[in-house]
């Protein structure tokens, strides 16, 4: 955590993460949960958050947890962290890897595992409450914490605020959050101003006529459509939206039929598309639906059997950092923990979605979401020599280095908490 690690507030943390953090995030690791079914997580957040003077509420928009820690006047803060595992086969060999495994919507019996590091998040938000708990001669105000379910799937944060979450709580006056990153080294961070892009996910269904696989003449098939379909969406981002605007369409699941000698009557085609703007969302929603439709009526598909296209997922926007608050918490940062605390390393290449967003949009509260360094700087410079890519969040492979990815996230949401709930 750069420069913190010898002050005060870094060596109270690095003593708390030897006697408490440690156990917590060994046993986090081991137990991840799906979207949705974070019960056994929710409640060990619920119960660590309570025991460290928090006032707590379970079961917000389903398995969503609420600690509140009043200290006196002063604005309300919110730091949020997300609780939900991925269906995805750790082989990150570490001697805690999850061998859990889990029913997913469908029934089928799944991986689950934190391959996405929410594990940190969790881990740094108890260690944050803990220090900001034992801390109150240094604040005054309202500290929220939010333990989110279903980030993954893009719901949670909708739910919770569905459950009427700021008429239950209070509205924040400013909100916080943090994500541990495999491409950044451990110790550092990254604050840039649009961390993640907005996010829409849908899924077209194909309808066709089937037949023998050897009489295709006498059917209309579904895959070859379907196939047409994906290749031409690629032209949408290559030839419709600006090339200095972001979109992408990712044909990330194509099913269909049951043998390969007989031609299926449908096929089921799930997409993820991203934007940073409202312009280019609209653009690549509405070349979605005149690409399907026309490549079926091209193929001779009947105008009552054109393909159907849902929506399967709640929508996010573009998660945008509010500019002043951002600079004000760099400020504090290069103060409080050096200048080097920053990484110089990170180039955005994806496109990755946060539904953060949606606790922060309507109405709009000014927030900062900031990446923390997961890879040991041995490790980085040893994929640098090799041309091999550190492992990203999502990949079975994934991992961190967790002492020093908690430390950093607990020592940078403490000193940004200490200044937003500064003492007048």
């Amino acid at each position: 955590m750069a420069g913190a690690a010898d002050t005060a507030l870094g060596k109270a943390i690095a003593r708390d993460y030897d006697a408490h953090l440690a156990p917590l995030f060994d046993h986090l690791h081991r137990n991840p949960e799906l979207s949705y079914q974070e019960f056994k997580t929710a409640a060990r957040m619920a119960g660590e958050l309570r025991a460290a003077g928090f006032e707590v509420t379970g079961g917000v928009g389903k398995t969503g947890v609420v600690a509140i820690l009043r200290n006196g006047p002063g604005p309300m803060v919110m730091l949020r962290a997300d609780m939900d595992g991925l269906p995805v086969l750790e082989k990150s060999g570490l001697s805690y890897a999850s061998k859990v495994t889990q029913k997913d919507d469908g029934g089928r019996e799944v991986p689950v595992s934190h391959a996405c590091g929410h594990d940190v998040h969790m881990t740094s938000m108890v260690g944050t409450a803990r220090q900001m708990a034992g801390r109150r001669a240094e604040w005054s105000g309202t500290l929220m914490l939010l333990a989110q379910p279903a980030e993954e799937r893009i719901g949670g944060a909708r739910d919770m605020m569905s459950d009427n979450l700021w008429q239950r709580f209070g509205k924040p006056d400013f909100a916080l959050a943090l994500h541990v990153a495999s491409g950044l080294t451990a110790g550092t961070i990254d604050v840039s101003e649009a961390p993640y892009s907005g996010v829409d996910s849908l899924e077209i269904i194909v309808h066709g006529l089937g037949a023998h696989g050897a009489a295709p003449h006498t059917g209309k098939d579904p895959v070859v459509i379907g196939a047409q379909i994906v290749m031409a969406l690629q032209t949408i981002t290559s030839r419709e939206l600006s090339p200095r605007e972001p979109g992408l369409i990712t044909v990330g699941s194509f099913h269909a039929g049951t043998k390969g000698n007989i031609i299926s009557d449908t096929a089921k085609l799930e997409l993820t598309v991203r934007s940073e703007s409202v312009a280019a969302r609209e653009l690549l929603l509405k070349a979605i639906t005149r690409v399907t439709l026309n490549t079926a009526r091209a193929a001779g598909i009947a105008e009552n059997m054109l393909p159907e296209i849902k929506v399967t997922d709640d929508p996010a926007p573009p998660v945008l950092n509010d500019p002043a608050l951002s600079e004000r918490l760099k400020a504090v940062w290069r103060d409080k923990l050096g200048g080097d605390i920053f990484s110089t390393e990170y180039k955005r290449g994806g496109m990755g979605a946060e539904d953060f967003v949606n606790f922060t949009s309507n109405p709009y509260i000014p927030s900062v979401y900031f990446r923390v360094g997961g890879t040991s700087a041995a490790e980085m410079a040893q994929a640098a020599r090799s041309g091999t890519a550190v492992p990203s969040n999502h990949s079975p492979l994934f991992k961190v280095v967790p002492d020093v990815s908690i430390k950093t996230g607990v020592a940078t949401s403490v000193v940004a908490l200490l200044d937003l709930l500064k003492k007048k």
